[in-house]
């Protein structure tokens, strides 16, 4: 059995929030459901959504873990976007934040540097 995972965030502006997304997951949309939500697919059965839902935007907490952590959190500095934390915890895993327009928090997790 194939499980999907969609993973929502609520904004407030679509235009500002599908502009900072590209920026940060580097590609414009896999797909638009409708005129208030855009579909990045991460990963095979794996997305994050973005939903014009101004009453809940600020409040989405995703942490995606990747095998490239340095390459990738410097391929979205070259595109101009900086974390706004980034943690080293005590068994080494490393963690940057990026907070987008509406302060949503999204973290990028990483194992140990080598």
């Amino acid at each position: 059995m194939t499980v999907d995972l969609f993973a929502g965030i609520p904004v407030r502006d679509y235009t500002v929030a599908v502009a900072w997304y590209e920026r940060l997951l580097g590609s414009p949309p896999s797909f638009l459901p409708n005129d208030t939500e855009a579909v990045w697919e991460l990963a095979e059965h794996r997305y994050v959504f973005i939903e014009v839902r101004p009453e809940h935007a600020g409040h989405a907490l995703h942490t995606v873990f990747v095998e490239d952590f340095d390459a990738r959190v410097s391929r979205i500095a070259e595109r101009g976007l900086k974390p706004d934390v980034r943690e080293t915890y005590a068994n080494g895993v490393r963690k940057a934040t990026f907070r987008d327009p509406d302060g949503n928090e999204i973290g990028l997790g990483g194992g140990p540097a080598d």
